[in-house]
């Protein structure tokens, strides 16, 4: 197995923006170009409000043309000026995950149709250690040819550039990231393990959420936004994620007035279906927050609520890959004054675990608690099995005769001390169960059938080892 990398797309993607004004600008203080040519203007804009479009693509594929006889030296000398320029278009998040994917040993790529040429002392700048980018043809004296030296990188050239050079520098694609804003970016988008939509078009917005792909601002801690009519995704989201809407399923609700009208706050809840993520937004709607999911994958590739959680501001989860991004995405959200969910046992449990009175849970609520200092508002679900049992591959729609009943209790904020993250996780999971009916705190020996409905379709594990199992894990 090969190293991994963290591949990143220039325009829109890590500039706030398109790198074209910046390098037209400095080639013209050069004498490089003359005059701004007829609705060039425009076309920027239209690129910095919808992104890339094929007349401007079949523009850039004219550049080896409009190049020709051009010195390679004056395009470098260019590209060393205007270095800084390009440097405070970078987004203000975007160091942050620098260093996070440089702390866990991967590689930094720019891989990016602009002329290499112009790029690299960009990279070189930011502290990349590979450039995949168009390369032009230069003749015996310096000078541009008119011809490409190897592929156009744009769409799947961009594939095709990115995967010969991952196998010339030993790096598995499947292990690595790329970021992205443009629907032309889909073919290198499903051929990495971890593909992440930056600031996407409307095309790729589209893409993401049918693909379940997380979707990340790297300009500021926050919720995406909708073009155009500028509200935030959640709220319209959140206009659909009405009881009225779900007649499968009647909700009891009580203790909203405990989450902070105002404000950071951390969700902490159970979990018993993959059912909860919509009976929480359910249940936080009622408050007039909105509110951002952090949890595994398994969740946003769900049918029905997966769309949901990553249209509610979702920060994806992706377990194994030793990253701490997910826990910095939910600090930045919280320092923007946001409301983050999370189900500290990090996943469902299963066979004697889930009829456990006593709830175990990760350390990340702890810790992101500690960090931040947002108050820690517990919530006890109850009889989300019942609208989806692990069991099924899908929630129990069809019931609206006699729909069961979801019991969700919202408390009051725990009182932590900061001074130990077991100590604290044990204080959030014990308010937890204060929550859920007295039912939930006996004891009891499940039923054959009852037992059958907390494990997965096509289950063949060892339930001797559920009880014991570390919370979050799913081996």
């Amino acid at each position: 197995m090969g190293q991994s990398a963290a591949i990143f797309d220039l325009d829109r993607t890590l500039l706030a923006g398109a790198s074209g004004p910046v390098f037209a600008a400095g080639m013209r203080a050069n004498g490089m170009l003359g005059s701004p040519l007829p609705g060039e203007g425009l076309m920027n804009s239209v690129f910095n409000a919808i992104g890339e479009t094929l007349p401007a693509m079949l523009l850039a594929r004219q550049g080896p043309t409009l190049a020709k006889g051009k010195r390679q030296a004056d395009t470098r000398k260019v590209a060393a000026l205007v270095v800084d320029d390009l440097v405070e278009l970078l987004q203000p998040q975007a160091q942050a995950l620098f260093d996070d994917h440089r702390a866990n040993g991967r590689l930094l790529v720019l891989a990016t149709t602009t002329p290499h040429d112009l790029v690299a002392p960009f990279a070189e700048r930011i502290g990349f250690d590979h450039v995949v980018a168009t390369h032009y043809g230069v003749d015996a004296d310096g000078n541009y040819d008119g011809t490409l030296d190897g592929r156009f990188v744009w769409s799947t050239g961009k594939l095709g550039a990115v995967r010969d050079w991952a196998k010339s520098a030993d790096v598995d694609l499947g292990e690595s990231w790329f970021y992205s804003d443009s629907v032309y970016d889909t073919p290198l988008m499903t051929s990495v393990g971890h593909p992440v939509v930056v600031n996407p078009d409307p095309r790729m917005r589209a893409q993401a959420l049918v693909r379940g792909w997380p979707i990340l601002s790297l300009a500021k801690p926050g919720i995406a936004r909708i073009p155009v009519i500028d509200t935030e995704l959640q709220r319209v989201a959140l206009a659909f994620a009405r009881p009225e809407l779900m007649p499968f399923v009647n909700f009891d609700i009580d203790g909203v007035g405990n989450v902070p009208a105002s404000g950071p706050a951390i969700i902490c809840g159970n979990h018993r279906s993959y059912f909860d993520v919509a009976a929480l937004a359910i249940a936080i709607g009622k408050s007039g927050r909105v509110v951002r999911f952090l949890g595994k994958k398994e969740v946003f590739d769900a049918p029905v609520v997966g769309p949901l959680a990553t249209a509610l501001g979702g920060i994806r989860v992706e377990r194994g890959s030793g990253s701490d991004a997910p826990l910095l995405a939910a600090a930045e959200a919280l320092d923007n004054g946001d409301v983050v969910a999370i189900m500290p046992e990090g996943t469902i449990p299963r066979g004697p675990a889930f009829f456990e009175p006593i709830l175990k849970g990760r350390w990340g609520a702890a810790r992101l608690a500690a960090l931040t200092r947002a108050p820690v508002v517990p919530v006890g679900l109850w009889g989300t099995e019942n609208v989806w049992p692990r069991n099924s591959r899908v929630p129990h729609v069809w019931n609206v005769t006699h729909p069961p009943t979801v019991r969700i209790r919202v408390g009051a904020p725990v009182e932590l001390r900061y001074r130990s993250s077991d100590a604290d996780t044990k204080r959030i999971m014990s308010a937890i169960v204060n929550e859920l009916p007295d039912e939930a705190r006996s004891r009891r020996r499940p039923s054959h059938d009852e037992l059958a409905r907390t494990y997965p379709p096509g289950w063949k594990g060892d339930a001797a080892n559920e009880a014991t199992r570390r919370p979050g894990a799913d081996s």
